[in-house]
């Protein structure tokens, strides 16, 4: 499986020129659909706006889209696309909102402003890799919770979630390649005592 790049959660960034302002909405998506559903959304907080400007970009056939809606053919909607392509970035939606300010800036001002309104939600959003991973989880004792979570850390693994009851269970995510190295390792550390289970296969998100 491959690795890509998307954001790692809602983003927003604003810019504002000649009394123009332009908000950045960035989110990331897997489906058409819930990428249309953030579109709506931002539109129907917006009502009162001159123009929201989209881009997205999914993993799935490929796909893309952009809308200028409303505003000259390629001043909008593709500056927006070519943030995202630019970064590399993949199933993520940026939408652009414009209040007009009543000054006209122009080609070249349009370009600016929905790039830098972009480009400010896509950073604000953060940018993370997403690994094929395998879903694993591990159980120890409290006083050996600290050294375990070290450990599976230092060997690559992603902790999403330490669950305390009579035991710890240390729930992880770690790539294929680093996963033999990992059990091996905690098997040689804590003397055969724990061992890690992997209980599925899916992407997470790695920071970068």
């Amino acid at each position: 499986m491959e690795e890509y790049l998307t954001v790692k959660g809602k983003g927003l960034g604003e810019y504002e020129e000649k009394r123009s302002r332009f908000i950045g909405s960035c989110i990331p998506v897997t489906t058409e659909q819930e990428a249309i559903d953030h579109i709506n959304r931002i539109k129907k907080e917006n009502f009162g706006a001159r123009h929201n400007v989209y881009a997205y970009i999914l993993r799935d056939n490929g796909l893309t889209r952009y809308s200028d809606d409303g505003e000259p053919h390629s001043t909008a909607g593709m500056p927006t696309l070519d943030v995202l392509r630019k970064s590399g970035l993949t199933d993520v939606c940026v939408v652009v909102t414009r209040y007009f300010g009543g000054v006209l800036l122009g080609t070249g001002g349009l370009v600016r402003a929905y790039t830098a309104a972009a480009k400010a939600a896509v950073e604000n959003a953060g940018i993370v890799k997403m690994q094929y991973s395998n879903i694993c989880k591990a159980e120890c004792q409290y006083f050996e919770a600290e050294k375990l979570s070290r450990v599976i850390t230092q060997k690559g693994g992603n902790i999403s979630d330490t669950v305390y009851t009579d035991k710890v269970e240390v729930c992880f995510a770690i790539s294929e390649q680093e996963f033999e190295v990992l059990c091996a390792e905690v098997t040689e550390v804590f003397c055969g005592r724990i061992t890690v289970e992997k209980v599925d296969s899916d992407y997470s998100a790695v920071e970068i």
